[in-house]
C-alpha cells in the first residue's frame, strides 16, 4: 500500500511510521518541517521524506503527484496546542482549515482515500454542562457519539474554540466532497493520545505553554508546583498512542469498514479529572525516580485567564462512545492509565532529567 502522510514528523506521525515501516507492504511518502522524532527512519528505502510544509505552492506540486500515485492520504498536520487557540487564532484556523483544504481538493479530484485527523474538540461542551444542576446522570447529555452528538461551541469572543471550529469546518468540507465528488474518507477524532515523544518541554526544546502532560512533567522535573487550571475539574479520557496507532492500522487494513465513517479513538475506562491526573502523575514520578518526596509534590490552582490568556473556555468532559470502532474495526483499548503514564513519564524522565553519560 502506498501511503502519503502529511505531518509525519510529529507525535502521532512518528509512532505511525514506527508501526507501518515495520511491515514491508507499506511504501510511505511524508511531509513535515521537523525530522527530530523520525530520524531513525530517514534511511529506510520504503520511506521518502520531504522536510517542508505541505501547503506551499512548490510543495503542493509534489503533493499532487504523490496523491495521484498513492492509495491513501493521512493528514495529521495542525496546530493543536490549547495555549495557541486564543493567542494565535488566525494561525490555528489557517493550519486546520485553509492549509488543509487544498489537500481535500486533491483527494477529491483523484478520488483518493483521505484519512483526516480531526479532534474530539469538535464536540465542544456537553449539553450537561449547560444545565442548571450541572450533573452527569444521563449519558445522552454527555457521551460523545460520532453520528448523533450535537457540536456545541462557546461564544465567538472565547477564541479557545478557534481550533474546534476550524476542524469542524474541515470535517464538513470532507463530507461535502464525499457527497458531491465521491471522495472516500475516514475522519478520526482523537481523545487524548499519551505516549513517548508526545510534546516538548518549555525552554528545553520548545517555547510557550505545551499540553497538560508536558506542563506537569516540566514542573515535576524542575521542582515547580503543578498548576491546575481553574482547579482541574475538567474531565478527560486517555488512551495509549500505541493502541491509537493500532486503530489507524486497522482502518488501513479494513477499507470497506473504515471508509466514509467518523471514529472516536479513545478509552472511556481511563477517565480522570485534571486534579486526579496531577496527583497520579506525581505519585508515578515518585515511583520512577525512587524519590518518595514526589508523592507530596505541591499542586496549586491558577485561573484559566492567567494561564492561557483572555478568551479561554474549557471543554467540561469528553466521554467517547467507541462502539463504532469496536464494531467496524474490531478495536478495543486495554492499557490502563497507570500503565500509560508509567511508560510516557519514564520516557520524558530519560530524555530530559537523566544526565548523559560522559
Amino acid at each position: 500500500m502506498r501511503v502519503v502522510i502529511l505531518g509525519c514528523g510529529g507525535f502521532v506521525g512518528s509512532h505511525l511510521l514506527d508501526n507501518l515501516l515495520g511491515d514491508e507492504s507499506y511504501l510511505i511518502e511524508g511531509w513535515d518541517p521537523e525530522d527530530r522524532k523520525i530520524r531513525g527512519h530517514l534511511d529506510n528505502p520504503r520511506f521518502t521524506f520531504h522536510r517542508s510544509v505541505a501547503n506551499s505552492p512548490e510543495a503542493l506540486v509534489e503533493v499532487e503527484r504523490a496523491v495521484r500515485e498513492c492509495d491513501v492520504v493521512i493528514n495529521l498536520a495542525a496546530i493543536c496546542n490549547p495555549s495557541d487557540y486564543n493567542t494565535r487564532p488566525v494561525s490555528v484556523i489557517h493550519a486546520s482549515l485553509f492549509d488543509v483544504y487544498p489537500v481535500i481538493q486533491l483527494c477529491a479530484k483523484y478520488r483518493r482515500w483521505l484519512v483526516s485527523f480531526s479532534t474530539s474538540e469538535v464536540y465542544g461542551r456537553t449539553l450537561a454542562s449547560y444545565l442548571p444542576a450541572g450533573t452527569y446522570d444521563d449519558p445522552d447529555l454527555y457521551e460523545l457519539r460520532e453520528d448523533e452528538t450535537p457540536l456545541v461551541m462557546g461564544p465567538i469572543q472565547n477564541q479557545r474554540w478557534s481550533y474546534a471550529c476550524a476542524k469542524q469546518m474541515a470535517e464538513r468540507l470532507v463530507y461535502a466532497h464525499h457527497a458531491e465528488d465521491g471522495l472516500p474518507f475516514t475522519i478520526v477524532r482523537p481523545l487524548n493520545f499519551f505516549g513517548p515523544r508526545m510534546d516538548y518541554i518549555p525552554s528545553r526544546d520548545g517555547d510557550g505553554v505545551p499540553r497538560v502532560l508536558a506542563c506537569f512533567m516540566a514542573a515535576l522535573m524542575s521542582g515547580q508546583p503543578l498548576q491546575l487550571v481553574d482547579g482541574g475539574q475538567a474531565r478527560r479520557t486517555i488512551v495509549s498512542i500505541h493502541e491509537a496507532v493500532d486503530a489507524i492500522r486497522r482502518m488501513l487494513e479494513r477499507p470497506a469498514a473504515a471508509q466514509n465513517q467518523a471514529f472516536n479513538i479513545g478509552n472511556p475506562h481511563n477517565e480522570v479529572t485534571m486534579a486526579e491526573l496531577a496527583d497520579l502523575m506525581r505519585r508515578t514520578y515518585a515511583k520512577i525516580t525512587g524519590d518518595r518526596r514526589f508523592d507530596d509534590h505541591p499542586i496549586v490552582t491558577v485561573p484559566a485567564e492567567r494561564f492561557y490568556g483572555p478568551g479561554y473556555e474549557d471543554c467540561d468532559r469528553r466521554m467517547p462512545d467507541i462502539g463504532k470502532a469496536q464494531r467496524l474495526l474490531g478495536w478495543t483499548p486495554t492499557m490502563t492509565l497507570p500503565e500509560i503514564l508509567l511508560e510516557t513519564m519514564r520516557a520524558y524522565h530519560e530524555a530530559y532529567a537523566v544526565p548523559e553519560a560522559v
